[in-house]
């Protein structure tokens, strides 16, 4: 495991450094967040313990670059921080930090804390077989492009907002927010089980088509409830399953497959939702242009509390420039591509 420490004092590097190589890690240091971006662009760093409080670039800012960059593998990042306030923890969960230490650190609970984040890496190989499973269902629509990674990185801003936020910060933390990213390309697996000719109409669907297409919720959700029934206790199946089967859901009760209203849809489906139907508004289409930013915002805003639950709008519209940013990004790589 390749470590990365940041903190702008040289005792603690040292005193981190020693703790961490004594237990066979490979670290690295970088005095401000800055350095550290820079290390992680260049170096094979997994896992990021960081000081809360440093000059340049401070640790809640380098976590936040983080989870907005494009690294190649996800970062487990830990926070090591006198800050013990509740709402300065959620400040940390909401910029995307996985765990703190409180300062000053005992060496025995540091490494305890590194091994849970070794375990959390671990599980990146799961991570790309859900995603290859959701790769294979968009191959069937060529003209979905890079659907899959929007709508997670979309998903994963919402969620992080939402952790600050009173109504929601017992749901959502730093594993709810991971999951999140994890599964929600796997909200049009069922599509897997629609005919050529409704998938890939080049236009607008029937009345009769669009009931065929309404039908790839049941069927995604059907496949991966049978995985769930024999692994009840694997948490990214449940909300997997949830994804799949609610996202076309209506906040007022008259979406599908199941009319579910309000709070009966399960977060993670109205957090998709939005995700989903935002990037469908900013894509282009064979029977549509893509719509600017503001275009798709409008559109948004008129069905927030019929479509949407107005708290996810709200969350939408308080993180909208950081969605403006993902929407830019593949832009430019499409270009570039």
């Amino acid at each position: 495991m390749h470590i990365l420490i940041v903190d702008d004092n040289e005792i603690a590097l040292e005193v981190l450094r020693a703790a961490l190589e004594q237990s066979g890690y490979l670290v690295e240091c970088a005095s401000n967040g800055k350095e550290a971006l820079e290390a992680l662009r260049r170096g094979e760093a997994r896992l990021v313990i960081s000081d809360w409080d440093m000059p340049e670039m401070d640790g809640v800012s380098l976590c936040r670059a983080i989870r907005q960059g494009e690294l190649s593998s996800y970062v487990y990042f830990i926070l090591l921080t006198s800050h013990d306030q509740t709402g300065e923890k959620v400040a940390g969960l909401s910029a995307g930090a996985d765990d703190f230490i409180a300062k000053p650190f005992d060496p025995e609970e540091l490494r305890a804390r590194v091994r849970t984040g070794e375990r959390v890496l671990s599980l990146e190989t799961r991570d790309v077989a859900i995603f290859a499973m959701a790769k294979l269902a968009e191959s069937r629509d060529p003209e979905t492009g890079e659907h899959l990674e929007r709508v997670r990185g979309y998903s994963r801003i919402l969620a992080q907002h939402l952790a600050g936020v009173d109504k929601f910060r017992d749901v959502v933390n730093a594993e709810y927010i991971r999951l999140i990213y994890q599964t929600s390309p796997l909200h049009d697996i069922g599509k897997v089980g629609i005919p050529d000719n409704v998938l890939l109409k080049p236009g607008r669907l029937s009345d009769r088509e669009f009931e065929i297409m309404k039908t790839h919720a049941e069927i995604g959700a059907q496949t991966l409830d049978a995985a769930l029934q024999k692994f009840p206790a694997i948490a990214f199946l449940k909300m997997a399953r949830d994804i799949a089967a609610t996202h076309h859901e209506r906040f007022d009760g008259t979406g599908y497959p199941n009319k579910l209203r309000g709070e009966n849809i399960p977060l993670c489906g109205r957090i998709v939702a939005l995700a989903d139907v935002y990037d469908a508004l900013t894509s282009k289409r064979v029977y549509k242009n893509e719509f600017t930013h503001d275009v798709a915002r409008s559109i948004i805003a008129k069905e927030s509390g019929t479509q949407f639950d107005p708290a996810i709008f709200d969350a939408f519209v308080k993180t909208e420039s950081q969605f403006m940013t993902i929407r830019q990004r593949h832009a430019e790589t499409r270009v570039a591509a």
